[in-house]
């Protein structure tokens, strides 16, 4: 496909315009040499945009590279230092950069908020999480109570480590919320929606307290860690379609 038709072909699923708020440049931030006539035949797949994960696009062969964290975020950079190592590899080797920020956050089933509730089994899911006027995270009821320590657990991949668990609610659980990546401030959120349990990427010292006196659980799961669902999700959802 081409850059122009991929682009297409990620709106339609990933519903780019339904989050005008989001400050990310969502879509194509760097296009190719010929977006309308140049085939694409690999995708690289990566969290975030930055020199490495340019450099291993391109040894990869790739000709696009989508990531969840991309290089412009509404304001004006200089092409200097650091940034210049960023942006260069894609124009030197004429790989595109397609973007997809809260959009990949909040999709359902391709986003990480709904891949993460599918992985502990979520029921009765409903849209949960307000920023920007935008609903970006979901919340659902156990089909089996779970303690805080089985549910860090499910919540990331065979070998991950939370970087917090914060046992303070019941012991069982049975409701989450759940807003991958930077939302530790969110949690205020989950206790009003009465909540037995919030996972989210990290949470700052000054919450420990709010989150102690609230009794509630809070997994912090890793903002990176809880953000590499999404990616993959595409990842697999054009393989498996290659395939047919």
């Amino acid at each position: 496909m081409t850059l122009e038709e991929l682009d297409a072909y990620f709106r339609r699923f990933l519903k780019i315009e339904d989050y005008p708020a989001d400050p990310s440049r969502n879509g194509i931030q760097i296009q190719n040499s010929n977006p309308a006539g140049k085939q694409i035949e690999k995708i690289a797949f990566a969290v975030d945009a930055c020199e490495e994960t340019a450099h291993a696009a391109a040894e990869a062969g790739a000709g696009m590279l989508f990531v969840h964290h991309g290089l412009f975020w509404g304001g004006c950079e200089t092409l200097t230092d650091s940034f210049y190592r960023r942006v260069a590899p894609f124009l030197k080797n004429d790989i595109a950069l397609y973007a997809c920020h809260i959009p990949l956050d909040a999709n359902n089933p391709y986003g990480n908020n709904y891949g993460l509730a599918a992985r502990i089994s979520l029921s009765k899911m409903e849209p949960f999480g307000e920023w920007r006027g935008m609903s970006i995270g979901v919340k659902g009821i156990l089909k089996k109570p779970l303690s805080a320590g089985e549910l860090a657990e499910k919540i990331l991949n065979p070998g991950e480590r939370p970087l917090h668990i914060l046992p303070f609610g019941k012991k069982e659980i049975r409701s989450v919320g759940i807003i991958s990546g930077g939302a530790g401030d969110d949690v205020s959120q989950a206790v009003a929606a009465g909540l037995d349990a919030y996972v989210t990427g990290e949470v700052g010292h000054e919450l420990f307290h709010y989150i102690k006196e609230s009794e509630i659980t809070v997994i912090a799961g890793g903002h990176y860690q809880t953000e590499t669902v999404g990616v993959n999700l595409v990842r697999e959802k054009i393989a498996a379609e290659k395939k047919d």
